[in-house]
């Protein structure tokens, strides 16, 4: 039975561009579905955040405001109550070896933006995991995790990989616009990734090795299948 990791931030605020606090935190669908395709194969999955603390659903990740249909809300709302008692109790990143777990998997909303891209403890997972070929998988804001992970020059850990990422379209069409502290995709191409995306808001799914990452909440279900894909493998 594969193990597998899924790492959720901690934060629940995001400092926007012009200094303002906004709230923030995971993403429901990008976890519940996730969780559920990953569970219902026979995985074995662990929630792990930044010291451990209890992580926080964005609340228009749930409603109408985040573009949610009230019965895909509802779903993914009794699917995360089901696992309460994991989301409550998460490991530690620091207490976390990446040899104990078969992938990584990083869902989005933008609190990753807030924690995940400069957390130490996930870039040490990123490296390891990365170099024992283990499977790495990032998702939507969750691809800003990977940013955490560099060699001891300074090099970002995944340049030259080809990977997809919430878009700058999508920013600016559905997210935080102009005000975001920075664009995902932009920032991935600054580090030296190569981004291959799809039309905002279809599901897009990007395999480069053992680095699986999603678009968009629309990629949950996908990337989820292809990690289980790459586990059978």
């Amino acid at each position: 039975m594969a193990k597998i990791l899924m790492v959720i931030s901690g934060a629940d605020t995001l400092k926007l561009a012009d200094g303002t606090p906004h709230p923030a935190g995971y993403w429901a669908e990008e976890v519940a579905a996730s969780h559920k395709v990953l569970r219902e194969a026979g995985a074995e999955v662990v929630v792990a955040t930044p010291g451990g603390v209890r992580p926080t659903v964005d609340a228009i990740s749930l409603d109408e405001r985040g573009g949610v249909a009230a019965a895909d809300a509802k779903e993914f709302r009794a699917y995360l109550d089901s696992i309460a008692g994991e989301l409550a109790h998460p490991l530690a990143l620091a207490d976390v070896s990446a040899d104990d777990y078969d992938a990584l998997y990083i869902p989005g909303g933008h609190a990753p933006m807030a924690d995940l891209a400069e957390d130490p403890d996930l870039g040490r997972l990123l490296n390891t995991a990365n170099a024992r070929g283990k499977v790495v998988a990032a998702l939507c804001h969750g691809l800003a995790a990977l940013l955490s992970a560099t060699d001891s020059d300074g090099t970002f850990t995944f340049t030259g990989r080809t990977l997809t990422s919430f878009t700058d379209e999508e920013e600016r069409q559905g997210g935080l616009g102009d005000n975001t502290p920075y664009f995902v995709e932009s920032r991935l191409r600054e580090r030296g990734a190569v981004l291959d995306t799809a039309p905002a808001w279809t599901s897009k799914v990007v395999e480069d090795g053992n680095l699986i990452t999603g678009q968009n909440p629309q990629s949950s279900t996908d990337t989820a299948r292809r990690v289980l894909e790459k586990l059978g493998s």
